[in-house]
């Protein structure tokens, strides 16, 4: 799908209601503006209620029905819910967790991605259902299974997992005494005769070796992009000329999201404002003050990061109204869904979904919202939806996004900080998000891209944290011309997880004439002046020929800076706002509440707060309002062309 309008869409599931109600239905989701319709995704007892023996009528029906409404569907297929009898025909198809238990039948993704008859099975539905479907012309796309290691379930420590980690070392190590040597298994005796000896790095004494839980945490993410190339070449081979496209989390790193994406068509991802901010590590105050609302960044980092996964992407579930999974559940300020159907729209969304049509009157998500209560009756998030798809198609915004600033995000650094914090404040996921958040206080569009991702365009590049910095990344670092900035612990460790021979940031000294000598991680309430703000958390202390740019962490030759600490608002501020000088770039300085973003020659502003705000005040000037106007009040959007 590669229209210029953003489409509207809705997640249903025809078999949790009467038959007579599904062509209500879907005339009401083509009557409001919706024009996709995902299904499917947890059907397995349904299409094979017996193992060998499909029932396709009641399936082939809802298709009908749905088509007939004009609505193109997004087929998912089943894989996430096996159902009970194969879980009966092959018990040790299921997870097992950290502490050994297995993870039992009774709600959903019950299986380990290394598990290879579960993969068998996983072939054989999806092939089913492609060959039914594949070529109707109703179906415009396919989803893989749903929301890859939700509930913690990518990292399994079953047999089958250790197994398949054993062939994963011996393919990537060959011999066990590379890998001895690579991990550095002399330390502790921790010596191999065999691959064959080699467990998963779980129950151990104490802490496992750090370089063994990295190689570990590679593995799982390798399983889950084999596991979607499966399904993905099957679906490719029988559905020709259909996006295939896969729905992410937020706040979620147990795999490579690139590397996924690289067997997808599109990226796409389930958005919960409320719920991720209840869940989030967010101040008190902060969860208080967006309870209604959301975060002003959660969202929009999401957005970016999934962009950056693929060019193309959607949100395939939207948050309609209180969910039923967070600690606290509020409901959204009137307005928020229009709000983040058009947040989602200045980010270059082709599609947002809204989960689910039909709030459930059953079962583990019967206090999850819909657009329609469990009686049928519609509930507010569906006027809002009727009245976005109107504005949507009003807005002429086609083209892409401005490159301005590239931010790096690795999820291998991810990994090898959750082995190795070395000081438990130190959760490289908030580092990102707090680069991110100063970037978009400055009014700056941002980009959330890969390591190998190509820099050409971009005006400043900044990168939070890379602590493997290989050959073929610093060589694109050497040929940047536009400001750079590399933040702490990168270049601190090889790829097999030991010091570099000339001490971190390891390669980086090719480009910046520093060495760090010493590491402190600082407990709440220690801290360290800098600039104009402070260092917490992280501290380096750095031997440099040159003076400190701002001291005693920043130090920078040419267009590279080095930062060796963890740095608060004020001092990223100060920072970020010289290189997007440096860079021609023009910054503001927007309150907490306030958001900009560009997209497709328009300039769209979020009021994210409970307070009216006047943009006259934030961005001088005058302008022409396709949407809103000069007073932004709380859930407010304004759009005026650039």
């Amino acid at each position: 799908m590669t229209d210029e309008k953003m489409r509207l869409g809705v997640c249903y599931y025809p078999e949790h209601w009467p038959e007579e109600r599904w062509a209500i239905d879907a005339a009401r989701m083509a009557e409001i503006g919706l024009s996709r319709v995902r299904i499917g995704e947890f059907a397995w007892s349904r299409i094979e209620p017996e193992p060998g023996r499909y029932d396709w009528s009641w399936l082939d029906r809802a298709l009908r029905t749905l088509a007939d409404a004009g609505l193109g569907i997004i087929f998912g297929t089943p894989t996430a819910t096996p159902p009970k009898w194969l879980v009966d025909q092959m018990p040790d198809m299921i997870a097992v967790d950290a502490s050994g238990k297995p993870r039992k039948f009774g709600s959903r993704r019950h299986y380990c991605f290394s598990h290879r008859p579960y993969r068998d099975e996983c072939a054989r539905i999806t092939q089913a259902v492609a060959d039914r479907y594949g070529k109707n012309p109703a179906v415009v796309a396919w989803q893989t299974d749903n929301e890859y290691g939700c509930h913690n379930t990518t990292l399994s420590y079953s047999d089958a997992a250790r197994d398949a980690f054993r062939d994963w070392l011996a393919a990537k190590y060959g011999d066990v005494s590379a890998l001895n040597t690579a991990w550095g298994n002399v330390f502790w005796s921790m010596e191999y005769r065999s691959f064959g000896e080699i467990e998963l790095p779980n129950l151990t004494v104490t802490e496992p070796n750090p370089a063994h839980v990295l190689d570990f945490r590679r593995f799982a993410s390798d399983e889950v992009v084999s596991f979607n190339k499966l399904q993905a070449n099957i679906l490719r081979a029988a559905s020709p000329g259909r996006d295939i496209v896969h729905n992410f989390m937020g706040f979620y790193n147990e795999f490579d999201h690139h590397d996924v994406s690289a067997d997808l068509d599109v990226a796409s991802w389930d958005s919960y404002p409320l719920g991720f901010l209840e869940m989030s590590w967010m101040s008190e105050a902060e969860k208080i003050r967006y309870a209604r609302q959301g975060h002003p960044d959660i969202s929009a980092f999401h957005h970016d990061l999934y962009r950056g996964c693929k060019d193309r992407w959607w949100v395939m579930e939207q948050q309609p109204g209180p969910v039923n999974w967070a600690p606290h559940n509020p409901a959204p300020l009137p307005g928020m869904v229009r709000f983040w159907t058009l947040e989602a729209l200045s980010h270059g969304a082709e599609l947002v979904s809204f989960f689910r049509w039909r709030q459930a009157a059953f079962a583990q998500e019967q206090m999850h919202s819909g657009l329609l209560r469990p009686d049928a009756s519609e509930d507010g998030a569906l006027f809002e939806a009727e009245q976005v798809a109107g504005e949507i198609t009003a807005l002429d915004c086609a083209g892409a996004a401005p490159k301005r600033v590239a931010l790096i995000y690795s999820y291998e650094a991810q990994w090898l900080f959750e082995a190795q914090p070395q000081g438990q404040s130190f959760v490289n996921l908030e580092l990102m998000f707090s680069y991110y958040t100063a970037l978009r206080r400055l009014g700056l569009d941002v980009d959330i891209v890969s390591p190998d991702a190509l820099f050409d365009g971009y005006a400043m590049i900044v990168a939070p944290s890379l602590p493997i910095v290989r050959p073929e990344l610093a060589v694109k670092f050497a040929a940047l011309t536009c400001p750079l900035l590399l933040g702490p612990r990168s270049g601190s460790k090889t790829e097999n997880f030991a010091f570099p021979d000339e001490l971190p940031p390891g390669p980086l000294q090719e480009l910046l004439p520093v060495k760090v000598m010493r590491v402190e991680s600082l407990r709440e309430g220690i801290e360290v002046t800098s600039g104009d703000g402070r260092i917490t958390r992280w501290l380096e202390h750095i031997d440099s020929e040159g003076e400190p740019e701002i001291a005693p962490v920043l130090f920078k030759s040419s267009n590279r800076r080095y930062l060796g600490g963890w740095a608060d608002a004020a001092l990223l501020r100060q920072i970020l706002g010289r290189m997007a000088d440096e860079a021609g770039l023009t910054t503001c300085d927007l309150p907490q509440d306030i958001r900009i973003r560009s997209h497709g020659g328009l300039r769209f502003a979020f009021n994210h707060g409970p307070d009216t705000l006047s943009l006259g005040k934030i961005l001088p000037g005058t302008r022409d309002y396709l949407l809103g106007g000069d007073d932004l009040p709380p859930a407010g959007v304004a759009a005026w062309r650039e």
